[in-house]
């Protein structure tokens, strides 16, 4: 694992901490790349869950990003490093310093499929819409067509930070619980990157991915309420339902896993 610095396609060096997982056995086929969520990390979304072993197991190369201020990444100043559009001119960067070639057809190995969760999956949403050269398919779990941090209580959140005042709004006090509990996270970075977010609503109407996607969603999951106005959206789309699951707990389910695999490899 490194940090990712040179030949940035915009800005400044981002300092992103990069990795790629290649499987045991190549088989010639196009990258994973993986975005996690908002206050995860590349070990805690998929290291943890076995999804980086279990893409390996499939023969599939996997490639990594911790997004600004999380897991071994650094946590910059500037906000606009945390901005949606920044992140995806550096994941750009990363897939070109990775080789990742433009779809060929016929050319198992050129582009790249995406998975991402949550935050992850927005990002992943947009950069699909922006970049269909490069994108072959996509799966996005615990997906919404709103945007996951939009009504995140910021300054309920700083007052908790400076002086212990309890925050009210429940899914601000869990994300705030979850940020704290990663001791790598940077939370005075995770709140500059919710003030960027906001700053760059997500419309997911005014940029649609046209490639095959699959969204999982657990059944219980309040985030993902609006998935199937994702998939209304997407001419390409089919929706899965996790039974039991939550935002919290969807992305272990090994059926979310089997799905992506034979999704990915359709």
């Amino acid at each position: 694992m490194g940090r990712h610095r040179d030949h940035l396609v915009e800005g400044s060096d981002p300092q992103l901490s990069v990795a790629l997982h290649p499987p045991a056995s190549d088989a010639g086929l196009r990258p994973v790349l993986l975005l996690h969520g908002f206050a995860s990390s590349t070990k805690l979304n998929w290291t943890d869950t076995g999804w980086i072993r279990f893409l390996n197991e499939a023969g599939r190369a996997v490639l990594t990003v911790d997004l600004p201020g999380h897991g071994a990444s650094a946590a910059p100043e500037a906000r606009d490093s945390y901005s949606p559009s920044r992140i995806r001119a550096d994941v750009l960067q990363v897939l070109q310093d990775h080789h990742v070639v433009p779809l060929r057809e016929g050319v198992p190995a050129s582009g790249v499929d995406i998975i991402g969760y949550s935050l992850g999956s927005r990002l992943a949403w947009e950069f699909g819409a922006t970049q269909p050269e490069l994108v072959h398919r996509m799966v996005l779990g615990g997906p919404g067509s709103g945007d996951p941090l939009a009504e995140f209580d910021l300054a309920a959140a700083q007052e908790l930070l400076a002086e212990g005042t309890p925050i009210q709004d429940a899914r601000t006090a869990e994300l705030m619980r979850m940020a704290r509990l990663v001791p790598t996270n940077d939370v005075f970075a995770l709140l500059t990157m919710v003030e960027a977010v906001k700053d760059e609503p997500f419309i997911p109407s005014e940029a649609v991915p046209r490639m095959p996607l699959l969204l999982v969603a657990g059944e219980n999951d309040d985030l993902a309420a609006t998935a199937q106005e994702l998939a209304d959206l997407a001419p390409q789309a089919e929706l899965l339902k996790l039974p039991a699951r939550t935002h919290a707990n969807a992305v272990t389910s090994r059926a979310f896993k089997s799905a992506a695999v034979a999704f990915l490899s359709a």
